[in-house]
């Protein structure tokens, strides 16, 4: 009789939990059993890491195998658990010794021919382990993802075959490498490519530089799809953090993280049709939603009156905490779902509703249409802009449009000035949002502001949340126009978009 110890992790959300899987070779007929609150996909792993001892010519213990998958109260799913399971079998039968077991933490598939196939959820395990004395062994093809993790010592194969040697030589494990600043950033698509909407191309660009959520209301075809998918390339790429936050939730999706697109600002986009568990997340995992796979980016729902008014009421508590908890009978999972909305919609089920002519829908039609919208989502969104159908000869007379180029180096301006004012009035408070502080220390407004929004806010008794939504807004455009008090230009404009002509309010 023997017993082996082998450390693994299980993913909580995107938080890994240690594992021990604990190999107990004993007295009784042939037979392999797996406890400790295994899932299917797990229970299946007994299969597969007999075929693949077998096909390599490894001896199987012809007696009673229990592995034990400890804590029993965390489930275990994924075919991750099979590199741990085979190396505890080969630990317990002495074709390896226990010594090389210690601090190292092993994940991986197995295939039926010994191959060890990718994982998901390998980045945040790897950033568990940073600056420990624990190496990560895990299949090779995870290796461009786990290596973003500079500080986590990493060890790979391609087959079992090769980690048997591997720990047999006991190799050392070597350190992960850093990402260069610039790598995996792009632009993306160009402004210049939407013609005309001057006012939309502004409301852009406060959104972008205040991370400002934004409603685009306007008939079809007048470019709102256009501008939402430009407003990413608005924004400073990722910091490191920030990056890491976003691989890290994309590593645990089905989707998988893309090492092209490392400080890239993701952009999701579902189609109305979606669930409200595609948006929040779930499962039997549970798996994160599209507002966590759009954390630190933008999240564009198109045709947001299309969406179930039940589906898009459960954005309004991570709109406010950044953050969404996913709860079910057994246990409870957070995600991350820090994200810039911007949504976009026609003023009428037809979307004609500026062209008498062409419009042909009722009034209780459009009102039934806008109400899908419910009043608390609208509090919490900051602008909203009415565009106008393009006209083709209006816009080959108009000047040519500026470039993201030239539009980001405002943006990037406005937000270092907002850093640096944040920094010295609440050093607490995040300087990635114009917002950040409820206290208001970041605001310091002339009389002349003061009264408009007072005469405003009594006018068409805006909520507290709407008042300070407006006044994050016109601190923006403050900062795009290098004024550091908020003068009553500032207020009228901000003011302006909530309130925008034709839109929804």
């Amino acid at each position: 009789m023997s017993l082996s110890v082998v450390r693994t992790c299980a993913l909580d959300g995107v938080f890994p939990r240690q594992v021990d899987v604990e190999v107990h070779i004993g007295r009784g007929l042939p037979s392999m059993s797996i406890v400790g609150l295994p899932r299917s996909e797990v229970r299946e792993s007994r299969d597969r890491v007999r075929a693949a001892l077998d096909h390599l010519g490894f001896a199987m213990p012809q007696v009673r195998v229990t592995v034990n998958l400890a804590p029993a109260d965390v489930p275990k799913r994924g075919g991750s658990f099979d590199l741990p399971i085979a190396i505890g079998l080969l630990a317990a039968s002495g074709q390896i010794e226990q010594r090389v077991l210690k601090r190292r933490v092993f994940l991986g598939e197995l295939g039926l021919g010994g191959e060890l196939r990718a994982i998901r959820g390998a980045l945040p395990v790897a950033l568990s382990l940073a600056d420990s004395p624990s190496a990560l062994v895990l299949p090779n093809d995870n290796y461009e993802e786990a290596r973003l993790s500079a500080r986590t010592r990493l060890l790979t194969a391609s087959t079992l075959a090769e980690l048997h040697d591997l720990l047999c030589q006991d190799v050392e494990a070597s350190p992960g490498v850093a990402m260069p600043d610039e790598a995996g950033w792009e632009p993306g698509p160009d402004l210049e490519d939407v013609e005309g909407q001057l006012m939309a191309r502004r409301a852009l660009e406060i959104a972008a530089a205040g991370e400002h959520s934004l409603l685009m209301t306007g008939p079809p075809g007048s470019g709102k799809s256009m501008l939402a998918h430009r407003l990413p390339g608005l924004r400073p790429p990722l910091t490191e953090s920030e990056a890491m936050e976003t691989a890290a939730i994309a590593s645990v999706s089905h989707g998988g993280f893309s090492m092209q697109r490392w400080r890239q600002r993701p952009l999701r986009a579902p189609h109305h049709t979606a669930s409200a568990v595609a948006l929040v997340g779930g499962g039997a995992g549970p798996s994160p939603g599209e507002i966590s796979l759009a954390h630190n980016g933008v999240l564009f729902l198109d045709e947001i009156a299309e969406f179930s008014r039940t589906v898009l009421d459960v954005l309004r508590e991570p709109l406010e905490t950044g953050r969404i908890q996913v709860s079910r009978a057994a246990r409870q999972a957070e995600f991350p779902a820090r994200f810039q909305l911007v949504a976009a919609m026609n003023p009428c089920p037809c979307g004609h509703a500026l062209d008498p002519t062409r419009c042909r829908c009722r009034a209780e039609d459009v009102r039934r249409y806008q109400a899908r919208l419910s009043g608390p989502l609208l509090d919490r969104i900051d602008m909203v802009v009415a565009m106008q159908p393009c006209a083709l000869d209006s816009v080959s007379v108009a000047a040519p449009p500026e470039s993201s180029a030239v539009v980001r180096k405002r943006v990037l301006a406005a937000i270092e000035r907002r850093q640096q004012r944040m920094a010295r009035t609440a050093p607490m408070a995040d300087p990635g949002r114009a917002g950040a502080d409820p206290g208001g220390s970041w605001l310091r407004l002339d009389r002349s502001a003061e009264d408009c929004l007072r005469a405003t806010v009594a006018r068409l008794q805006l909520s507290r949340r709407a008042r300070h939504r407006v006044l994050s807004v016109a601190r923006t455009i403050a900062d795009l126009a290098e004024c550091a008090t908020v003068s009553d230009v500032h207020m009228n404009e901000a003011l302006a978009y909530r309130v925008a002509p034709g839109a929804v309010v």
